[in-house]
C-alpha cells in the first residue's frame, strides 16, 4: 500500500481518547460527510469516537495514492487501512522465532513488533460500519462488513491468542433462572447462596484512531 496519509503516532493510543479537529468531507467522496453532532445534547463518547474514526478513513483515502473514493471503497482497502494503523500500536505481538512467543507474561523485553490489538481492531469496525450507513451508504455495499474484513480479524484475533498466550474467549452469561424464581418466592435456591450473574466479557480496550491531517509521504 502507498499512502501519503500522515499521522502522528501520539495520536493513535489504544486504551486512550483524544480529540482532534474534525477532518472536512472532501466533496469526492460520494457526498458522505461527516456525522453531525446533535443540537440538544452533546454527543456521547461512542458517537465523538465514531465520528473522529470516520473522518480519519476519510481522510486516509483522500491521501491514498493514487486517492480513492468512498465509492470504490473495498474490503481489501479496509484492511489496508487496519494494517497501517499498526504502526500505531501498543499491544507487543510475539513473531514465532522469539522465545517468548505464546508466553502471556514474558519475564524480559524483547524486540518484536508492537501492534494495534485485536479488541481495539474489531470495535473500530464497528462504529465505522454503523458510520458507513449513518452517512447514506447502503448495507449491502459496506465495506467494513464484507466477508474479507471478518476473516481478516478472526486470522488477527487468532494469531494474537497464540503469539501472547492469551485465548479470547467470551464466557457466557449465567442464566439467572432459578436465582429469580427464587427470590421471587422468598426461597433460598439450592447450594446456599446464588452465583454471580457478571458477564465475564471484557470490553475491547479501544484505541483512538484519530490522525493529524497532514501529507508526510511514506
Amino acid at each position: 500500500m502507498d499512502s501519503g496519509f500522515g499521522a502522528n503516532p501520539n495520536s493513535i493510543n489504544e486504551g486512550s481518547s483524544s480529540a482532534t479537529a474534525p477532518v472536512p468531507m472532501d466533496s469526492q467522496q460520494g457526498g458522505a460527510g461527516e456525522l453531525s453532532s446533535s443540537p440538544a445534547h452533546p454527543p456521547s463518547r461512542y458517537e465523538s469516537q465514531k465520528r473522529r474514526d470516520w473522518n480519519t478513513f476519510l481522510q486516509y483515502l483522500k491521501n491514498h495514492k493514487p486517492p480513492l473514493t468512498l465509492s470504490r471503497c473495498s474490503g481489501a482497502h479496509v484492511i489496508e487501512f487496519l494494517k497501517y494503523l499498526d504502526q500505531f500500536g501498543k499491544t507487543k505481538v510475539h513473531v514465532t522465532a522469539c522465545p517468548y512467543f505464546g508466553h502471556a507474561n514474558p519475564p524480559d523485553p524483547c524486540s518484536c513488533p508492537l501492534k494495534q490489538a485485536w479488541g481495539s481492531l474489531d470495535a473500530l469496525i464497528g462504529r465505522l460500519r454503523a458510520a458507513y450507513e449513518e452517512n447514506g451508504g447502503r448495507p449491502e455495499s459496506n465495506p467494513f462488513g464484507t466477508r474479507a474484513v471478518r476473516i481478516y480479524l478472526r486470522e488477527v484475533r487468532g494469531g494474537q491468542a497464540k503469539a501472547r498466550g492469551i485465548p479470547y474467549e467470551k464466557k457466557k452469561r449465567k442464566r439467572p433462572t432459578t436465582t429469580a424464581v427464587s427470590a421471587a418466592s422468598g426461597t433460598q435456591p439450592p447450594g446456599g447462596t446464588a452465583g454471580d450473574d457478571s458477564c465475564g466479557e471484557t470490553t475491547a480496550n479501544v484505541g483512538t484512531v484519530t490522525a493529524a491531517a497532514t501529507t508526510n509521504s511514506v
